[in-house]
């Protein structure tokens, strides 16, 4: 299987954007706390989220195409089949639904840490260390804020055993974690 570093590697080859890079790091981190939540494969975990956006810059003209080419990249990377049909599952538009629990919890905390993010940036410091739990919360049930952190898809979490709150306050505490490589 690949090693983190060589699919950091692959994520810069790929990625030019600094703030998918961002996103990408942010959600690797929310797997990996979430995979030790869940007593699962950590670097398994970390891995699936640091590459489910590697094909953004290729299918960006095409985004039902999204996560079908992050597929076939992350399977000839060597991430077993369960991690490559979590990045292909994470994307809403082919209506495949995830059937592992690292696809849900994939699918459930991309959008997450996008809103995170955006409640972070509104603070008057830009700091995920002045986000709170409750603040998020409460910009979730503002559907005008963040409108591209899709509530519905974030609120799955409850289908792998947590609440919102439970789930809030795990994916901020991993990004709080790494603040200084999101910028944050």
């Amino acid at each position: 299987m690949i090693t983190r570093e060589e699919a950091l590697q692959e994520v810069r080859k790929h990625i030019k954007n600094e703030n998918m890079i961002r996103h990408m790091l942010a959600t690797e981190a929310a797997m990996k706390k979430l995979a030790q939540y869940f007593n699962e494969d950590v670097e398994l975990w970390g891995l699936t989220g640091l590459l489910h956006d590697i094909d953004t810059e290729i299918t960006n003209e095409d985004p039902v195409e999204h996560s079908k080419v992050g597929y076939d990249m992350a399977k000839n990377l060597g991430l077993p089949e369960e991690a490559a049909r979590a990045i292909l599952t994470h994307n809403e538009a082919h209506g495949i639904e995830p059937d592992s629990l690292m696809g849900k919890v994939l699918k459930a905390v991309d959008p997450l840490t996008g809103l995170i993010t955006a409640v972070a940036l509104v603070m008057p410091d830009k700091k995920l260390s002045s986000v709170t739990p409750e603040r998020v919360l409460k910009r979730f049930k503002e559907k005008r804020f963040a409108a591209g952190a899709n509530r519905e898809q974030i609120a799955t979490c409850e289908e792998f055993g947590l609440s919102l709150g439970e789930f809030v306050s795990l994916v901020l505490q991993a990004m709080q974690e790494i603040s200084e490589d999101l910028g944050l």
